[in-house]
Formats: C-alpha cells, sequence, structure tokens
C-alpha cells in the first residue's frame, strides 16, 4: 500500500474545518488592516532562497527540496516566502504604486526537516509583508495585527518576546565578540556550532544541542552593540507596543534563523499543544533584502509568517470540537416519490444557506441511525402522508421531541436553536 510521504499528511473531516476556520478569521484580520492577497509560485530559482535567506542557515545548507529542471536550472520548493513576495514586488514594479504595499499569503511551504509536533515537511503557513517604510509605528502595528489575529482565532495565554538585531553595519563588533570568546572553546561546541563559528557566528544563538547552551547564555548581549539609530528605534517599537497595551518579554538570544532580519525580530509562543516546539509564529524587519535581491530602490520592510499546522493546533486545543461541521438537517424519504419531492426540499433550504443531507430512500430505522452517526441537529421524516398534506415530520435529534411542520416554517424552527 502506497502511504503518504514521510514528513507530510493528508488533512481530513473534521479537522478541516479548523483550518477554514483559521484562515478565514486571518483574511478577515488582514482585511480591516487593508492588506491585500499574493499567490507567488511554489517554486523558484534556487538562487532566491541562497541570496535572500542566507547560505549558511540551516534552511539553505539542510532543509531545501533542490533539483535540476529539464534545462539544468536549479529549482526549489519555497521553504518560507518573504524572498518570493519581494521577488515579486521588484519583478512587477510594485514601488511605483502609491503607498505601503500590504499584502498576505496562505499556502504550502516546504522543508526537510526532522518531522515531530506541529512540524511537517509539507506545511501551511499565514503570513503577510508590509514593504516601502522603517518606520517603529509599522513594526508595532504588525505586531498587533498578529495579536489581534490570535485573539479572533480564541488562542489565550501567549507570549511575545521581543528583540533588535541592529543593523549589518553594526553587527559586526558583535560576531567579533562571540568568536573571541567561542573559540577557545571551539571543541565543547555541537558539530554545528563549530561550523557556524567558521561561517556565521549569529547562528549559534539559534542552536537548541544542549552542549552549547552555557556557553551561549555567558555570551554578551546584542544590545552592547546596536548602533544608536537602533536603540532608538527599538525603543520607540516597544512605547508604540505600550500604548497599545501589548506585553511583551525582551529576549536579546533571538535573532531568528533567516540572515535577512534587521532590527526588530519577534517570536509568540504558547504553552499547551506544542510541547517544548512551542512557538507559534516569528517574524522581524528586512531592511536591505530588497536590494540584496537586485532592487534598484530601497524597499525595507516588515513581515511574519505563523505556522499554520501549529496555529491549528492550539485551536483544536482551547476549543475542541466547536469548529467542527455541522449537519443541520437529515431528510429520510420513505420511498421513491418522497426522495424525488424531498430532493426539492432539500435545494430550497440549501438555497437558504442550511447544511442538508439528503438521504437514499428506505428503511426508517436505518436512516435515523445515520442521521444519529452524522450528528444531525434534526431529522425530517418524508414519506406519502406527508408529500400529500405538506405537513412534514421534524424531529430533534438531541431531545427526541417530533413535531409537525409545513414547508414555509422549516427553515425557522431549524435555526431558532442555533
Amino acid at each position: 500500500m502506497i502511504k503518504a510521504v514521510k514528513g507530510t499528511r493528508d488533512i481530513l473531516p473534521p479537522s478541516i474545518s479548523v483550518w477554514n476556520h483559521v484562515e478565514r478569521i486571518s483574511r478577515e484580520v488582514f482585511n480591516t488592516y487593508n492588506y491585500q492577497e499574493i499567490r507567488t509560485p511554489i517554486f523558484e530559482e534556487t538562487a532566491l532562497f541562497s541570496r535572500g535567506v542566507g547560505e549558511e542557515t540551516d534552511i539553505v545548507t539542510k532543509e531545501m527540496y533542490t533539483f535540476k529542471d529539464r534545462d539544468d536550472s536549479s529549482l526549489t520548493l519555497r521553504p518560507e516566502n518573504t524572498a518570493s513576495v519581494i521577488r515579486a514586488y521588484i519583478e512587477h514594479r510594485l514601488d511605483q504604486i502609491p503607498g505601503l504595499q500590504k499584502l498576505f499569503y496562505i499556502g504550502p511551504m516546504f522543508r526537510r526537516e526532522r518531522p515531530q509536533k506541529g512540524r511537517y515537511r509539507q506545511f501551511s503557513q499565514i503570513g503577510a509583508e508590509v514593504i516601502g517604510s522603517e518606520s517603529p509605528a509599522v513594526d508595532a502595528e504588525v505586531i498587533e495585527m498578529v495579536c489581534n489575529l490570535l485573539d479572533s482565532c480564541g488562542v489565550t495565554g501567549y507570549k511575545l518576546m521581543l528583540n533588535s538585531v541592529g543593523t549589518p553595519q553594526s553587527r559586526p563588533a558583535f560576531v567579533e565578540a562571540i568568536r573571541q570568546q567561542l573559540t577557545p572553546v571551539i571543541d565543547q561546541l555541537s558539530p554545528d556550532s563549530q561550523r557556524r563559528l567558521e561561517t556565521n557566528p549569529l547562528r549559534i544563538l539559534d542552536s537548541k544541542a544542549p552542549e552549547d547552551q552555557a556557553f551561549i547564555d555567558a555570551l554578551p548581549s546584542i544590545h552592547d552593540y546596536l548602533d544608536e539609530d537602533s536603540k532608538t528605534h527599538f525603543a520607540r517599537v516597544r512605547e508604540y507596543l505600550e500604548d497599545r497595551g501589548i506585553a511583551y518579554t525582551i529576549n536579546p538570544r533571538m535573532v531568528r534563523g533567516l540572515d535577512y532580519y534587521t532590527r526588530t525580530t519577534f517570536e509568540i509562543v504558547h504553552e499547551g499543544a506544542l510541547g517544548s516546539q512551542n512557538s507559534v509564529l516569528g517574524g522581524g524587519r528586512y531592511d536591505g533584502l530588497a536590494e540584496s535581491l537586485g532592487s534598484r530602490v530601497a524597499a525595507p520592510g516588515i513581515g511574519f509568517s505563523i505556522g499554520e499546522d501549529r496555529l491549528v493546533m492550539t485551536v483544536e486545543e482551547a476549543h475542541p470540537g466547536k469548529y467542527t461541521h455541522t449537519l443541520d438537517l437529515f431528510i429520510a424519504p420513505m420511498d421513491e416519490p418522497s426522495f424525488r419531492h424531498s430532493s426539492l426540499i432539500a435545494r430550497d433550504l440549501r438555497n437558504d444557506g442550511l447544511v442538508v443531507e439528503l438521504a437514499a430512500a428506505g428503511k426508517l430505522k436505518r436512516s435515523m441511525e445515520l442521521a444519529s452517526k452524522l450528528n444531525a441537529r434534526y431529522a425530517l421524516l418524508v414519506g406519502e402522508q406527508e408529500v400529500a398534506n405538506r405537513q412534514y415530520s421534524l424531529k430533534n435529534m438531541a431531545t427526541g421531541e417530533q413535531i409537525s411542520v409545513p414547508k414555509e416554517d422549516l427553515k425557522k424552527h431549524i435555526c431558532q436553536t442555533l
């Protein structure tokens, strides 16, 4: 038997109802902040991600699904979407459109990670990007929108982690301090951190290896090396968040896993369904990314991505069964003439927005057993007498109460308990 590839999965009913709920809420929140949807290809030229994400990131060195096309060009399934959005921004000259470009996306990404709870090799992200401003007010509004989205999905108990990683001009001194402190103990570091110490020491702060943690904890704070503009920018972000009553915790070790981040970075973590893998979303500012990808004009930006798989798990844990599919009415016709009549009733009620299942004509007992298994709210019994009188037996499946209802009153009776 052929099964789904390791690290992928089928999303089946009733779980898909939670996915649809989360995506609907996300679209509504994005709309209130004047974001518009963008859809980029799921594969791009490999150079887009190696240049944009960073040659020494785990994503590029270990996790990308890269393949040769028939013309021998190198293509990669997108491991994240910010680089793709910026590529589209440059290619289609979106900088010529007045105002900020506020874009959101929902779709699959691909990384060859070790499968674990809430983390898959094909996973879905909900994300947004704001391009065209380096104002700290934009950073705060993006974070406010993220919190609004989580609140609207019914997620509580999450924590906002905040940091500033400065600018490419201010980081070399901090990187050199890391090298000087860790070089004497390089043999005690994990293999990945030994390699990173040579290629990209900042990535060591991302290490989860137990043997690295004591050394990481002893490193100086990146805040000691921020330039004055970055310090001012970070202070303003915090002021704007405090104005909004948004609580945060400063985490100077949080540098995120992508090389394009500058200044503000943030994560939201949630204890619960995710266990130790408790990051629901992350993001940050990426001033300079567009220029590194070929833009002839400055295009500072900030964005975030939500791991939709993880968000759905969190919503399911907080509200078990709340967003599952609901069957309003199960129609049980007794014979063929009743079935033909029932099909018209079903059509009219569906046009009125009710969820209706029409059974094949058959034995009443079997139909009612099926209505119960499908968790129908009501069952409508239709036989020769009901067709003749235009009065139908409507049964409340929760209480067992059964009443006779004319066709024109069916919707009113069904909807009164919604």
